[in-house]
């Protein structure tokens, strides 16, 4: 479906966005999606994800599609000084300057964080990196899967006999572009009391680390012993995992004892409530091997999709395992408007509903460069300016530098 164009509950809001890759992309993807004007200034050779395909669409990978909607694209030789010259220009007038680069980065160009500071103390600077400018690993590159095996979701994730198991997403990456949707929101509020900008850093380090609920709680308080492999198992409630149907999987997940008295009932096995080895969440706990065998031998009995139906239909949390494609075609999925048109591009709407500023499609993800005419004309460059800093590299021109 096709979202209509709204407003959006930030619009008016303006984004200089010198973001690549996923964790700040995600992040501008979000304003963007809510009306922020977002810029995206990429270097010469452009946002590296464009290259990662396919599949592609029209030479663009769908990775890079998947995260870029809502945008307008500059390419800028920010190494040159003539490039920086131009993202001041473009920084007088905006709210919101996000990057990834390199702590040090900007700094070794002249335009910290000091710098811009004082020459604009209204500007929100986000920037998104590895593990921060300081510390043991300050500077250092970072990467979803390096963070996912540095912080323990590998060593928690997976069962003893796959071993530690990387995350089939980047949920890293994400995390760390929503924590800095938040921060920037947050900076946002608070400048409207102050008057003044800050710096708002988001690192993949410490995203990693603060998603680890509820390991790092239980490591806490419990003697300082780090979660066992458990494959879909949960540490702490039981039943909560997958379980063989007759045609398929299903996942359950009982959050209390009266929730799994319900089950029990609406299995047709009411007396396993109140099995003493079963009746308490802590005794299901100790005794999870047991109640899996006499949930899989009730549940061997029916097919996933009727009987999640019916499980959810009685207020029980169940669902088939099921791959996207199903996800995708699902009736809630289609009911709710989660897939949204333009053109040509498809994509997952935004999950931040409002129900007077709504998100919309404006854009589709741009070309790169496609609009350096437009917002250069914008911040006030003539026609001559322009052809000068096209001719001159500091503006792209129609082709990436690959």
């Amino acid at each position: 479906m096709s979202l209509p164009i709204a407003p959006g509950a930030i619009a008016g809001l303006r984004v200089i966005d010198l973001s690549r890759v996923l964790g700040g992309p995600y992040c501008t993807q979000i304003l963007a999606d809510h009306g922020a004007d977002v810029v995206k200034v990429e270097p010469p050779a452009g946002d590296e994800t464009r290259d990662w395909g396919p599949p592609f669409h029209d030479d663009d990978a769908a990775y890079f599609i998947g995260t870029n909607r809502n945008k307008r694209s500059i390419g800028l030789d920010l190494a040159s000084e003539d490039g920086r010259t131009v993202l001041m220009r473009m920084l007088e007038n905006a709210d919101v300057m996000i990057e990834n680069f390199k702590p040090g980065t900007l700094d070794k160009w002249g335009i910290g964080n000091d710098f811009l500071r004082e020459k604009f103390p209204q500007l929100i600077h986000c920037r998104i990196s590895g593990f921060g400018g300081d510390g043991p690993h300050g500077g250092h590159p970072g990467y979803d899967a390096i963070i996912q095996s540095m912080v323990g979701l590998m060593a928690s994730t997976g069962s003893q006999e796959s071993g530690p198991t990387r995350i089939g997403v980047a949920l890293v990456d994400m995390a760390t572009g929503l924590y800095a949707c938040v921060g920037i929101l947050m900076a946002l509020a608070e400048r409207a009391k102050s008057g003044l900008g800050q710096f708002v850093e988001a690192t993949l380090y410490e995203t990693g680390l603060a998603i680890m609920h509820p390991h790092t709680a239980n490591y806490f308080y419990n003697g300082g012993k780090p979660p066992a492999l458990t494959g879909n198992e949960h540490p702490n409630l039981v039943p909560y995992a997958v379980f063989a149907a007759r045609d398929g999987n299903i996942f359950m997940g009982v959050g209390n004892d009266g929730t799994f008295r319900k089950l029990c009932r609406e299995l047709g096995k009411p007396e396993l409530g109140t099995d003493v080895r079963f009746a308490r969440n802590r005794d299901r706990v100790q005794n999870r091997d047991a109640l899996r065998a006499e949930l899989e031998a009730i549940l061997g009995e029916h097919d996933s999709a009727p009987l999640c139906e019916r499980l959810l239909g009685a207020g029980l949390p169940a669902g088939p395992v099921q791959s996207i494609d199903k996800a995708l075609a699902n009736a809630h999925t289609k009911h709710r408007g989660d897939i949204i048109e333009k053109d040509w591009y498809k994509g997952v709407a935004s999950p931040v509903r409002f129900d007077r500023t709504k998100a919309s499609l404006r854009h589709v993800p741009p070309k790169f460069n496609e609009h350096f005419n437009e917002i250069l004309t914008e911040f006030g460059y003539s026609g001559d300016e322009i052809k000068e800093l096209v001719a001159k590299g500091t503006v792209s021109g129609s082709e990436r530098k690959r």
